[in-house]
């Protein structure tokens, strides 16, 4: 068999598998593409966050504090804020500033709005109002935006420590760091917004306006 008739033979194959898989466990299926998606927007977000940092690494916003909403105190009596960006750079001890508050929230930003699209196109093939949609999105992507930033002062201190100074690794460490605190901001949203998704991204028998209108 030539390697033409080999590909498409496979191609065959797994598309017969797909649909399949779809007709007998829709649910897991969804969720399959819902887990490539969101993969690939974590992906998106890992290149965007460094990229974003090195631009504002040279201007002043790195000395800019952004330390708001105050919840408690640390266990060393310091306030605790749910966004804690105190100025000066991480490598030196500080917390990035606003620099790196844009950095994370900008890449997350343009990466989410992507995900809406692609999720609500090709996982759950929506149909209903995109306005509608888009504003509870919008919402969920606030409250979540505010839980994973109280959840970050918990464990930023921590990881940056220990890939800068325990293990030695300088700058390499705190571009690590960033990967790993990245990763966990997305496993939160990860397990969140399927189950908001599945609410807001509906399909209306007999609607063919593919959510331009209600």
């Amino acid at each position: 068999m030539s390697k033409e008739g080999v590909e498409t033979s496979l191609f065959s194959g797994v598309t017969s598998f797909w649909a399949k898989l779809k007709n007998k466990y829709p649910n897991s299926a969804q969720f399959l593409v819902f887990f490539l998606l969101s993969n690939g927007v974590t992906v998106l977000q890992l290149l965007l966050m460094p990229f974003f940092r090195s631009i504002f690494a040279n201007t002043t916003l790195v000395s800019t504090s952004f330390q708001i909403w105050q919840v408690g105190t640390n266990t060393d009596g310091s306030p605790y804020y749910i966004f804690d960006y105190a100025a000066g750079a991480i490598a030196a001890g500080g917390g990035g500033g606003l620099a790196y508050f844009l950095a994370v929230q900008i890449a997350i930003a343009i990466a989410q709005i992507i995900n809406f699209f692609a999720q609500r196109s090709i996982t759950f093939k929506s149909n209903s109002s995109i306005w509608r949609a888009a504003f509870w999105y919008f919402v969920a992507y606030v409250i979540i935006t505010i839980v994973a930033a109280a959840a970050l002062g918990l464990y930023q201190g921590p990881v940056y420590n220990f890939f800068m100074n325990t293990l030695g690794w300088g700058s390499l460490g705190e571009t690590s760091a960033d990967i790993f605190t990245m990763i966990i901001n997305s496993a939160i949203s990860f397990w969140v917004f399927f189950p908001i998704f599945k609410i807001i991204f509906k399909q209306v028998p007999g609607n063919e306006t593919s959510g331009k209108g209600e």
